[in-house]
């Protein structure tokens, strides 16, 4: 039996803020890309430029989320009679690929660092930092008052920049007057630890929805015996997300 739904203009409204959200940060992660490459070559910090590498990758991970985002907001057809809003949560598992590949990258080397400390430019590194927190933290502002999963990782993954700048500013504050190169690849390892433990928990709420998992506060039991008395025959209770 076919079932037909009626979509509201909230949820079209709320598509479109979400796909808004995410084009403004990935133009803001690609440009201060941009800056962070000249700024990486001006102060001769190989840190700094593999950083603008990473946000490069950013960058892509965030149009190719808002490409899903868009996709997500076409009615049902034939080939899709539920339509494509799901389409949103590829985005989100590819978000989370990406975020996962990356830390594991800065992980490793963080610890390399931990064993051999590099020189940091302690005073091109502050200013960078400060006009890093400024732009990633904007973008990060923008995207938090989504509802989407997808701008649930998107924030992630820019909150990972806004705190890899804040640890920045703390040790070029520190290099400017004690020469102590090692703290950059312990605050990079603690990062990274948080990095990957918000990926782990957002891969698991978005499998949960493709696989049709009951909702954390749905009781099936519960609404199964409430129902049982309204049917002829016993049959399954299902529920999901």
């Amino acid at each position: 039996m076919a079932h037909k739904h009626s979509h509201g203009h909230s949820h079209n409204h709320s598509g479109d803020e979400s796909s808004k959200n995410i084009i403004v940060a990935f133009f803001l992660n690609l440009i201060f890309a941009i800056i962070e490459l000249i700024g990486g070559l001006l102060t001769n910090s190989v840190a700094i430029l593999s950083d603008s590498v990473h946000d490069f990758g950013d960058s892509i991970a965030l149009l190719v989320a808002w490409l899903f985002q868009k996709k997500s907001q076409q009615g049902r057809d034939k080939k899709y009679s539920y339509g494509y809003k799901r389409f949103s949560l590829l985005g989100s598992v590819f978000l989370s690929g990406v975020l996962f590949v990356g830390a594991m990258f800065i992980f490793v080397e963080a610890v390399k660092r931990l064993f051999d400390p590099q020189e940091v430019h302690a005073q091109g590194m502050f200013w960078l930092a400060i006009l890093g927190i400024v732009v990633n933290g904007a973008a990060a502002l923008r995207v938090k008052k989504g509802s989407s999963l997808n701008e649930r990782v998107v924030y992630i993954h820019i909150m990972e920049d806004v705190l890899g700048w804040v640890g920045v500013l703390i040790v070029s504050i520190v290099m400017l007057f004690v020469d102590l190169p090692i703290l950059d690849p312990i605050l990079s390892v603690a990062i990274t630890i948080w990095v990957l433990y918000n990926v782990y928990n957002n891969l698991r709420d978005t499998f949960k929805i493709l696989l049709q998992a009951v909702p954390g506060d749905v009781d099936i039991a519960g609404a199964y015996q409430a129902a049982r008395g309204l049917w002829r025959e016993q049959g399954d209770c299902e529920g999901w997300r």
